[in-house]
């Protein structure tokens, strides 16, 4: 019973921190907990996947495209012209790749879409450093 409690308490802990930060961030660092946010989701639907957890695995990639289909309602299309176009179509295809590994069962399409949101998101950070040191 004790080790429910404490793992109950540490969620707790956790989500209070996670508030905290969203409460303070920057746009730019709430782009960045996002996509970290996508890469926790994906990460835990490929263990889900492999475990043969199918309600998790759904929900983990569920929460995912959640969260990218809010960068993409995100995206400034009167500002970003081209650059956002491109960003709309390729967050349509991640998020229509989550679905065909969601319902084919394939590692690969989670693995695809990762990487393309650790190359987005490296950009990103990118960007971050500079406008910290500006």
């Amino acid at each position: 019973m004790r080790s429910y409690a404490k793992a109950g308490a540490a969620n707790e802990y956790h989500q209070f921190g996670v508030l905290q930060e969203i409460e303070s961030a920057s746009p730019h660092r709430l782009i960045q907990l996002l996509m970290e946010g996508a890469l926790i989701r994906i990460a835990r639907a490929r263990g889900s996947m492999e475990r043969g957890q199918v309600a998790e695995k759904g929900q983990q990639i569920s929460a995912a495209i959640d969260i990218i289909s809010g960068l993409q309602a995100s995206l400034n299309r009167e500002v970003g012209g081209g650059l956002s176009s491109n960003f709309d179509a390729l967050y349509d295809y991640m998020m229509r790749r989550l679905l065909q590994s969601n319902l084919n069962d394939e590692p690969a399409g989670l693995d695809e879409v990762s990487d393309l949101m650790r190359e987005i998101k490296s950009a990103w950070d990118v960007i971050g450093a500079e406008l910290e040191a500006s």
